[in-house]
């Protein structure tokens, strides 16, 4: 994998601070984009059209004359979702200091491939063998990523952490924010569970079994109890760890949360778990946000709406939370001075993920509209806004599984020695037995019904 540790993913740079956040920061920057394609989608319903006619709502195909046909009807609709995105991520790229030229040509041929992979799975012969879109997505991205060497200005448009961030603040949109009202209480005990037992697994074997420094053993705890990059960044640059250790936190975490796919993917069908335990236990179970997503998408909506108040409003939060209580100890007992991030409460909002934040205003804002509508206009809402919005999203998390794909190198992910691994997985696997017990056995009912 390529780690990028700089702007804002270097635990090293100076933070940005005031007004600037908004516009510099990439998670900003992706509550903007999403919450833009949530107001278009209003505002056309409003003037009585819908933003549908911006994605492209290809459909089941089994073979190659009508292939040819629905390729033929949706053309005008798939260049104005390219020239849609490509504008939003240019915007973006611009912010986040991105040469634009390098970023537009790299987004088309990642959009190329993205339509290739919808293509193919809304074939016949896939849906039959299950071959989501998510799945096929990034297996693709793993065998030429790995095969392939990477042009400069292809790498520069694969932003996983840009695009799966759009792919969840869509998502509130289609979330209503009574039902997380409603299950934000047991989302949140069951991720407070997850995150301390996991982390202090991890740590303890880390620091008493396999010998590594408190502040290695930390970064890799934090990584595997809440959102594993995005943690192993901010709390690395909290407590001061190493650029390394941070590094190889995060290539450890890519390896579970890539192998976590398959493998909750294969528990859940050979075991027959409803959709909605199934998205409580990936949501517990995975390391990142993107892989997560990958997973649950592959059993429909109902798995990743529990997937989503488990992993992102239960265990993303607590982000922040780490971030303040770890730098506070390293501060006050790992360190003989007082220098670097000090412990105050900014601390948290300067961790916290703001992209949660889109996420509640997407679905507080679509919740408003809809208790503001008649019974009969609902229908039309679900129609004409939350199922383009729906669309946007699918394809912000396709490319989001192709960026994964395309940047985990599987040779540099054996680097790094056994010690950390051995500490890490120590954690993971007690985190899905775990998960198991809680989502699909103690929790079943409340997550089916949900």
């Amino acid at each position: 994998m390529s780690i990028d540790l700089t702007s804002e993913n270097n635990p090293n740079t100076v933070r940005k601070s005031g007004w600037l956040e908004l516009v510099r920061k990439e998670d900003w920057l992706a509550v903007w984009i999403g919450l833009f394609l949530v107001l278009a989608g209003i505002l056309f319903w409003t003037a009585g059209s819908s933003i549908k006619v911006l994605t492209a709502q290809i459909t089941k195909w089994t073979d190659f004359p009508t292939l040819g046909s629905i390729l033929s009807a949706h053309l005008g609709s798939i260049i104005l979702l390219f020239l849609t995105f490509l504008i939003l991520f240019s915007i973006t790229a611009s912010f986040l200091h991105i040469k634009i030229g390098k970023f537009a040509a790299g987004f088309t041929l990642l959009f190329i491939i993205s339509v290739a992979v919808n293509l193919f799975s809304s074939w016949g012969w896939a849906q039959q063998y299950n071959l989501e879109a998510p799945l096929v997505a990034l297996a693709i991205g793993l065998i030429v990523g790995n095969l392939i060497p990477l042009s400069g200005w292809f790498s520069s448009a694969l932003r996983t952490e840009l695009y799966v961030k759009v792919g969840i603040v869509l998502l509130g949109a289609t979330l209503p924010f009574t039902l997380i009202i409603q299950a934000g209480p047991i989302a949140f005990l069951q991720a407070t569970l997850i995150a301390v037992i996991t982390f202090l697994v991890i740590y303890f074997a880390g620091t008493r079994w396999f010998g590594l420094d408190k502040y290695f053993a930390a970064t890799l705890g934090v990584g595997g109890s809440v959102c594993g990059v995005s943690a192993a960044i901010a709390v690395g640059g909290a407590i001061k760890a190493k650029k390394e250790h941070v590094s190889i936190s995060i290539s450890i975490v890519v390896i579970w949360a890539v192998a976590t796919i398959f493998l909750l993917s294969l528990l859940i069908k050979w075991l027959g778990i409803p959709a909605g335990p199934a998205g409580a236990w990936i949501g517990t179970s995975e390391f990142a946000d993107a892989a997560g997503v990958t997973a649950a998408s592959a059993f429909g909506d109902h798995a990743l709406n529990s997937f989503t108040l488990m992993k992102v409003i239960g265990r993303d939060i607590f982000i922040g939370v780490w971030a303040f209580i770890l730098a506070f100890i390293s501060i006050t007992f790992w360190e003989k001075k007082q220098t670097g991030t000090k412990a105050d409460a900014s601390e948290i909002w300067h961790r916290f993920p703001k992209f949660i934040i889109g996420f509640f205003a997407a679905s507080i804002l679509l919740t408003v509209v809809i208790a503001a509508t008649s019974v009969s206009g609902r229908a039309v809402i679900s129609t004409d806004v939350i199922a383009p919005i729906k669309e946007f999203r699918t394809w912000a998390f396709t490319f989001t599984f192709l960026s994964i794909g395309l940047t985990t190198r599987f040779k540099e992910l054996t680097s790094f020695g056994w010690r950390p691994f051995a500490a890490f997985s120590t954690g993971a696997v007690v985190n899905i037995i775990l998960g198991y017990v809680l989502s699909v056995l103690i929790l079943h009912n409340f997550w089916a019904s949900l």
